[in-house]
C-alpha cells in the first residue's frame, strides 16, 4: 500500500491547502469530504501563512538586493584601509614617522604586515583603530599621510559603517520573519494533517484505486515504496 507523506515546503503545503478548499468549494455540500469546521480552520491558515511566507520573501529581497550594494562598500573599505597600512609602513620604514609611532594604530606587533581585514567586523575594528591612531599623531604634530588620506578613509569606512549597521536590521528583520514562518509551520501541518485524515476517513470504504483517487482530489499525496506496484 502506498503511504501519504504531508509537505515538506511551504510552497508545497500552501497547494496543499488550496487544493483541499478549492475542492471542496466545488463539490456539492453533502458530498464535501471535510468538516466545515476544518474547511473554515484551512481558509484562515492558508491565508495567514500566505501573508507570513510573503513578507519573509519580501524581506529577504530587500536584504539580499542591499547586500550587492554593500559589497561594493566593503571593497572600497578593505582597498583603502590596506593601501593607507601600507603607506604607514613605507613612511615608518623610511625613517618619517617613528616606530614607536604605530602604537597609536594598533600596529607594533604586526612585524610590518597588513592585518586581517577579510571579515567585517575585523575592518570595522581596524577601521577605527586606524581612523583614531592618524587623528591622535597628526594632532600631536605629526605629518598627515597622503594618498589616500585619512579623511578619504574615514569618507569610506563610514560608508562601510553605515552599510553595516543597515544589513545588519535587514538581517534581523528576515530572522524575525522567518522565526514567525517557522512557528505557524506546524498550524499549518495540523490543518493539512486533520483534512487528510478526515478525507481518508471519508472515502475509507472505496475500492482501492477510486479511494486513493479521490482523495487525492483533495491534495493528498502518495508515495510508492520501492518495488510497489503503481496501480
Amino acid at each position: 500500500m502506498p503511504y501519504r507523506r504531508l509537505p515538506n515546503t511551504d510552497l508545497s503545503r500552501i497547494k496543499a491547502l488550496k487544493t483541499a478548499i478549492e475542492k471542496a468549494a466545488g463539490t456539492d455540500f453533502q458530498d464535501v469530504a471535510i468538516s466545515m469546521k476544518t474547511l473554515s480552520r484551512a481558509r484562515s491558515v492558508v491565508e495567514k501563512f500566505e501573508r507570513l511566507s510573503l513578507k519573509y520573501q519580501q524581506t529577504l529581497d530587500t536584504q539580499v538586493k542591499a547586500n550587492i550594494a554593500f559589497q561594493s562598500k566593503v571593497k572600497n573599505a578593505r582597498m583603502y584601509l590596506s593601501h593607507f597600512i601600507q603607506v604607514l609602513y613605507m613612511s615608518v620604514m623610511r625613517s618619517e614617522i617613528k616606530p614607536e609611532h604605530l602604537d597609536l594604530y594598533g600596529l607594533q606587533d604586526t612585524n610590518f604586515v597588513v592585518p586581517d581585514l577579510n571579515s567585517n567586523e575585523q575592518l570595522l575594528q581596524w577601521g577605527q583603530r586606524i581612523i583614531n591612531g592618524e587623528n591622535k599623531r597628526v594632532a600631536r604634530g605629526g605629518v598627515p599621510i597622503y594618498n589616500p588620506g585619512i579623511a578619504k578613509v574615514s569618507v569610506m569606512y563610514i560608508l562601510f559603517k553605515e552599510g553595516y549597521q543597515t544589513q545588519q536590521i535587514h538581517q534581523k528583520a528576515t530572522a524575525r520573519t522567518l522565526d514567525e514562518v517557522s512557528e505557524f509551520r506546524s498550524e499549518v501541518d495540523s490543518v493539512i494533517f486533520d483534512i487528510w485524515e478526515e478525507v481518508e476517513r471519508f472515502y475509507a470504504e472505496l475500492p482501492g484505486n477510486e479511494r486513493l483517487d479521490k482523495n487525492r482530489e483533495y491534495g493528498l499525496i502518495y508515495y510508492y515504496r520501492k518495488g510497489e506496484t503503481i496501480g
